[in-house]
């Protein structure tokens, strides 16, 4: 596994949760694999991988919901699950956000965030429209939940989780549920809110935009086990393998001919990041192509427009076809013949 870390995680930021040699599973079905990772006070912290990698397990070990087999968990240097110790969920001050938001039918938006709020009727009652101000849904105390759209149902899930003051908060893929236009405004208010409330937090999603665009750090995993943690753009920028590079962006490969940080290929000689001998592959992101202005001949396979920009299928001299991004208001036909080149150097990759 690969760990990087930045200025944005000092260490004299307090740990909150740390992750140690995790693994469960079912019967022959192995869930998580010796996971290890840790986050500071105030990070945002996304487990991202494809279904069945293991990111949704490594949360409910976390809060509490089964015991691990193997490898230990501490939440604010307090050993909540190991070798012979399990602290029960309600025990843990955790908060956490289900895909379905899992909010009571039967109690109105104020009861079902002072839900878990000790203290007097006074005390909860401020605490819960100190929440309702967080999460910018003042005056909706009184209704009930089947009368909110899909995004205040969300805000007040959340608000709910953080009433009780939670050391750690979890987030089970919580924007599954909304459609496309509502899920880009409601995850740019969760990302605000959170920071406003300085909160901890670990998010669980196989969704690579959700986590480029929310996270401190991306830990990727595969069958059970974290791959590569990373800041969003280190992560895209320098994957720690082919499969992280895969997974996380839409990645191309060249053939090159390295001789140091430079190298030949089918699209002329190339710059690499990394010095290299012999032959490797460059990985190509579709922001490196840049069409109309010189380099190769290729022609143009297919095109989807998108508003803000169009995706345009390459097909270089020797067979390879890949994606370009350019600007929507570039005319480009299926059939058409344009040039192309790489824009920066490329990350190389030992040959498969």
């Amino acid at each position: 596994m690969i760990r990087e870390r930045t200025e944005t995680s000092p260490k004299t930021t307090p740990t909150v949760l740390d992750v140690d040699n995790l693994a469960k599973s079912y019967g022959e079905v192995v869930a998580v694999a010796g996971t290890s990772f840790s986050v500071r006070s105030g990070q945002f912290l996304t487990l991202l991988g494809p279904s069945g990698c293991g990111k949704t397990t490594t949360l409910r070990l976390i809060a509490g919901f089964e015991p691990p087999d193997a490898g230990s968990i501490d939440i604010h240097g307090r050993n909540v699950a190991g070798p012979g110790v399990f602290v029960p969920p309600e025990q843990r001050r955790i908060g956490m956000v289900f895909q379905d938001y899992a909010l009571f039918p039967h109690l109105n938006v104020a009861d079902n965030i002072g839900f878990g709020v000790r203290g007097d009727r006074r005390a909860r009652s401020q605490r819960v429209a100190e929440m309702l101000a967080l999460v910018g849904l003042e005056g909706y105390g009184d209704r009930m939940p089947s009368a909110l759209s899909g995004g205040q149902q969300q805000r007040v899930a959340l608000a709910r989780a953080l009433a009780p003051q939670p050391n750690l908060l979890l987030l089970d893929e919580p924007f599954s549920n909304l459609d496309a236009a509502l899920r880009a405004q409601v995850r740019a208010d969760l990302r605000a809110i959170l920071r406003q409330a300085g909160e901890s937090v670990v998010f669980v999603t196989h969704d690579q935009e959700e986590a480029l665009s929310l996270s401190d750090f991306i830990a990727v995993m595969f069958e059970g086990t974290v791959e590569q943690i990373a800041p969003p753009l280190a992560l895209y920028t320098r994957p720690a393998s082919r499969r992280v590079a895969e997974f996380v962006g839409e990645a191309y490969w060249l053939p090159i001919d390295a001789a140091g940080k430079t190298g030949t290929s089918p699209m002329g000689e190339v710059a690499l990041v990394e010095a290299k001998r012999g032959a490797v592959d460059g990985l190509i992101c579709p922001e490196q192509l840049v069409v109309g202005e010189g380099g190769v001949m290729a022609r143009v396979e297919w095109r989807e427009f998108y508003g803000h920009d169009q995706r345009v299928g390459l097909r270089l001299v020797d067979g390879r076809v890949m994606a370009a991004r350019t600007p929507p208001h570039i005319p480009i036909t299926p059939g058409d013949t344009v040039t192309v080149k790489l824009r920066g150097p490329l990350l190389p990759f030992e040959r498969v």
